[in-house]
């Protein structure tokens, strides 16, 4: 895994000691295994957005400052030139860019995502998170997977799906697709 994985649990390990919880209590509460827990801690595992809200929540920061180590700070907006925006380098073909990193008490978790392409033809694999998601793309071409379902999208193409089913997406063409991604807490 990726040296911000590996980042992100010693800061969730920290945290969770700090507020006293065992691998066990937190676990629990964070509705994952002691084994699940322990790979994010040990940054073995990919952090699924259920999981870091969750575990945000539990810990009484936002998902920033797991994710970067810092406190978003501000309250009335937050500005984020082109380019710019907290990287989040989660898994292989897949590049992020937060897009309000700085703003506490986010309502929705907006991501500026870029999809390289992938050579064959197998279907990308698929993850869910907890809330409501909305995708607009902004460039290229790409499926995307939802359940059974596979879409074609093109620029300026969107879509608003219950991300609690599993769901990925994969340029096509042999180029990137470019997407604004907002993720929408579920409460």
């Amino acid at each position: 895994m990726t040296e911000q994985l590996r980042e992100m649990g010693r800061r969730l390990a920290g945290l969770r000691q700090i507020m006293d919880y065992t691998p066990a209590s937190f676990a629990k509460a964070a509705d994952v295994t002691v084994e699940e827990l322990t790979a994010y801690e040990n940054g073995e595992k990919d952090f699924s957005f259920s999981f870091l809200y969750n575990a945000a929540e539990l810990l009484g920061v936002d998902v920033v400052d797991l994710l970067s180590g810092q406190s978003p700070r501000l309250s009335t907006c937050c500005l984020v030139r082109r380019g710019e925006g907290l990287s989040v380098d989660r898994r292989a073909a897949y590049a992020y860019k937060h897009l309000a990193f700085n703003f506490r008490g986010k309502m929705a978790e907006p991501f500026l995502v870029t999809v390289e392409s992938r050579e064959g033809g197998e279907s990308p694999a698929l993850h869910a998170h907890e809330g409501q998601e909305f995708n607009y793309l902004l460039e290229g071409r790409l499926s995307f997977h939802i359940g059974e379902i596979v879409y074609e999208l093109s620029s300026g193409d969107s879509i608003y799906f219950d991300s609690g089913t599993p769901h990925a997406m994969r340029a096509l063409d042999g180029g990137a697709a470019t997407f604004l991604a907002v993720v929408m807490k579920h409460k």
